[in-house]
């Protein structure tokens, strides 16, 4: 799996390519949790190009949406498709990041 980085002034964009299913997905956690680990994260997950999730990605990003919240943040995934985002709301995990339909409003959040 690609997995783009992009530096948006001092947010970083990291959008993966393909679907997040097991070990695509246990190495995109990893990154994830490296990103917000940092002093001052400011990390926006890219989902355009993400068809589907599985559990293992679920699990990496309520682990850094846990670690976000410990720092007073939260995790922000954009441009998610229709499927992920459905995944998000049958799990009842959509309420635990914020949601942004276009990656450019996710930046702009942090300003």
């Amino acid at each position: 799996m690609k997995i783009e980085k992009l530096k948006v002034g001092t947010v970083e964009v990291l959008t993966p390519c393909g679907a997040l299913v097991d070990e695509d997905a246990k190495k995109f956690s990893r990154l994830l949790l490296e990103r917000v680990r940092t002093a001052n994260p400011r990390v926006v997950v890219a989902m355009q190009e993400v068809p589907y999730v599985d559990s293992a990605a679920l699990e990496g990003f309520v682990g850094a949406a846990d670690e976000l919240a410990q720092c007073a943040a939260s995790l922000k995934l954009a441009g998610l498709t229709p499927t992920c985002r459905e995944v998000l709301e049958l799990t009842g995990l959509s309420h635990r990041f914020r949601l942004f339909n276009e990656v450019h409003d996710a930046v702009k959040s942090y300003l």
